[in-house]
């Protein structure tokens, strides 16, 4: 289904801007805040303190053996992978998807 925004999504901003998504969502029955689209990025990442805060327990995590590269260059290692439940939107216009 088709994500799109009216008119009144622009209310408050000043045309034309470059700021950035954030949009919030339901993952696995949490409402999360705060999440930033990065729609050139190839990953999606769950810091470990909202992972905490969403009482999944570490061993249901799937090894993962590839860091993640910064923009500086820096190296993360993951913790894993993990499938999460996401629901966007209010219902009738509500969509759910199953991420990585």
């Amino acid at each position: 289904e088709v994500i799109s925004f009216s008119e009144g999504d622009y209310e408050g901003l000043r045309l034309p801007h470059d700021d950035p998504v954030v949009v919030t969502l339901q993952v696995e029955l949490f409402t999360t805040k705060r999440i930033l689209i990065d729609s050139g990025s190839s990953a999606d990442i769950l810091y470990k303190h909202a992972f905490d805060q969403l009482r999944i327990l570490t061993d249901q995590l799937r090894p993962v053996k590839t860091p993640l590269v910064g923009f500086a260059g820096e190296m993360v290692h993951p913790l894993g992978s993990i499938d999460l439940s996401m629901v966007a939107g209010t219902t009738p216009c509500q969509t759910k998807v199953q991420m990585t």
